[in-house]
């Protein structure tokens, strides 16, 4: 298992729910965290709990949908000589429910797919080189279970789209010590599963960051977090380790 403490991670969407929740966990293990939200302020809250547990953090900002802005925070990392040894790719946007999904709006599509596919490649590609060059990096992109649900098309195609080219990234890394892995939480109760969701939160801990412990050298995989509920951080790495990859 990998031992996370003195190493950085950055933590998309860490302002509230799942990525609140995983930023936290990472720095119960003693990770530094690089927090984004969409401004500042928006996890100075977070970044005064996280710094009180005796790890170094500072906040980052970008509009997601803005591939500029997510360059001018990736920079901004960068000039501040930060070394990123983990991606926890959490942020997404759920547009809306389209009962009329024979109506869903065009402009659906284009919105989902920056912020939930471009945007977070637009990190992997930007930090994977390094992490390569280096021989050690994780990454972790969150997908979604959703299937045949035609009223979330421009939400469900977009973390389809995300599936597709983190698995064949994935493929061309397989084997080495910079791994690559999709983490599904299930339907919880956030902002954006809404309050009928049938999981908390917190049942979706420590699935969605097992990618980031995992130790096997195995890229491709997608750990559904329903499946490590109640685990202990070892025993689910255990578990994720067991699980093959796609090629």
């Amino acid at each position: 298992m990998v031992d996370v403490k003195g190493k950085w991670a950055i933590v998309t969407g860490a302002n509230r729910g799942l990525g609140k929740l995983a930023a936290l966990f990472m720095a119960k293990q003693g990770c530094n965290l690089i927090l984004h939200g969409r401004t500042k302020e928006k996890t100075d809250a977070l970044l005064k709990e996280v710094l009180a547990l005796g790890v170094e953090a500072y906040s980052v900002s970008a509009e997601l949908a803005d591939p500029a802005s997510v360059e001018a925070m990736l920079q901004e990392i960068d000039q501040k000589g930060t070394q990123v040894d983990i991606v926890l790719n959490n942020a997404g946007m759920q547009i809306g429910y389209r009962s009329d999904f024979l109506n869903t709006p065009l402009s659906d599509y284009p919105i989902s797919f920056a912020i939930n596919t471009v945007a977070p490649m637009q990190v992997v590609y930007h930090f994977l080189p390094k992490m390569i060059e280096r021989g050690f990096g994780r990454i972790v992109n969150t997908t979604s279970g959703i299937a045949l649900e035609a009223e979330q098309a421009g939400y469900s195609a977009s973390k389809a789209a995300l599936d597709k080219v983190t698995i064949d990234l994935g493929y061309k890394i397989d084997g080495t010590d910079v791994m690559i892995s999709l983490a599904d939480p299930g339907w919880c109760q956030t902002d954006l599963g809404g309050q009928n969701a049938p999981n908390t939160p917190e049942s979706a801990i420590p699935g969605i960051i097992v990618g980031a412990f995992a130790d096997d050298k195995k890229s491709g995989r997608i750990f559904r977090a329903q499946e490590f509920t109640g685990l202990s951080l070892e025993d689910a790495v255990a578990k994720a380790e067991a699980i093959d990859t796609p090629y």
